[in-house]
């Protein structure tokens, strides 16, 4: 059996404190594999640099310079983590023939890299990292993820519950993934789309080795308010939903009145007319909100600007500019 090129793919913002130690354990890894003649020798690392703010691409290129398993590209601005991945997956694409995608924070198991890549021998194209569980997150973090997939599913979203961007993807899944043009990047969902044979594997998660998270909870709404308006109008249904319903209340409280009027009965009602208003006005508003939302992804997607730009790449070993 031919022995596969790997590629691991690190997508980094201000990530110079774990980028040394990345480094050496995925080393250690690589070797470990090329050792078992697992894959092929031509295995590397690579690093995206989100447009970081401080030492990270330079620590990339000095350890591209000394070790030939270690590579990068760097973007031109900060793109985001997911436009960063994939401007790492299409890259890698291009040399390897499976590529694992991992945070440079160390929190993915390095040591569920031997199951994946043998699911992939067995024939899956596509190996999804799952946690086991979620013993070391807070409280607050824990129910907000647990609500966080739980509402995507709800939504209709075909997402693998507990499931980061910590994966393996075979290079003819990668063909297909080439396919989606979305400017509005969920990875989570679009994965499960291509229709890939997929498996999963099981692991502990880690805590971050140094640095602070670059999710902070604003993060983490917009993120999933992206996963929800991207794949799925469930929302549109709702207000359209809400809105019968409020006009069905509306007409039997319009009845009520009418009754109320002819029988002669007078009801100054201010309470119950102010609650009316605000509450109405709130759901109008609410309503033109998610609409919104939707037409906003609707004019990123129409502009069809490019997701990232890469203005450095030692992959090829010089500079250029391209989409």
């Amino acid at each position: 059996m031919k022995k596969a090129i790997l590629y691991f793919v690190i997508p980094c913002f201000n990530e110079e404190e774990n980028i040394p130690e990345t480094t050496k354990r995925l080393k250690l890894k690589l070797d470990s594999l090329i050792e078992s003649k697992t894959i092929s020798s031509r295995s590397k690392i690579l690093f995206v640099n989100d447009g970081s703010c401080d030492n990270t691409w330079n620590i990339i290129k000095d350890l591209s310079e000394n070790d030939k398993t270690v590579t990068g590209i760097s973007l031109a601005r900060n793109a985001g983590h997911q436009s960063a991945l994939v401007a790492g997956l299409l890259t890698a694409k291009k040399y390897a023939d499976v590529v694992i995608s991992m945070d440079a924070d160390l929190q993915d198991d390095i040591n569920a890299v031997d199951e994946m890549l043998d699911k992939f021998y067995d024939g899956c194209d596509i190996v999804y990292g799952v946690r086991s569980n979620r013993k070391k997150d807070s409280f607050f973090k824990k129910c907000t993820a647990q609500l966080f997939y739980k509402f995507l599913k709800f939504m209709g979203v075909d997402i693998v519950y507990n499931h980061a961007d910590f994966r393996l993807t075979s290079k003819s899944a990668l063909d297909r993934f080439g396919d989606f043009k979305e400017v509005n990047l969920f990875l989570r969902g679009i994965f499960p789309l291509i229709g890939a044979k997929t498996d999963v594997v099981y692991y502990k998660r880690e805590k971050r080795f140094a640095g602070k998270s670059k999710y902070p909870l604003r993060k983490m709404i917009n993120f999933a308010l992206d996963g929800i308006t991207s794949f799925s109008i469930k929302p549109i249904r709702l207000v359209l939903s809400l809105g019968v319903f409020i006009f069905v209340v509306s007409l039997i409280i319009m009845i009520y009145c009418l009754v109320v009027k002819l029988l002669g009965h007078t009801v100054t009602g201010w309470t119950f007319l102010a609650i009316s208003i605000w509450l109405v006005a709130g759901v109008q508003m609410l309503s033109l909100g998610i609409i919104g939302e939707y037409i906003g992804k609707i004019y990123k997607e129409t502009k069809a600007r490019p997701r990232y730009i890469i203005s450095e790449d030692l992959t090829e070993n010089k500079n250029i500019f391209k989409y």
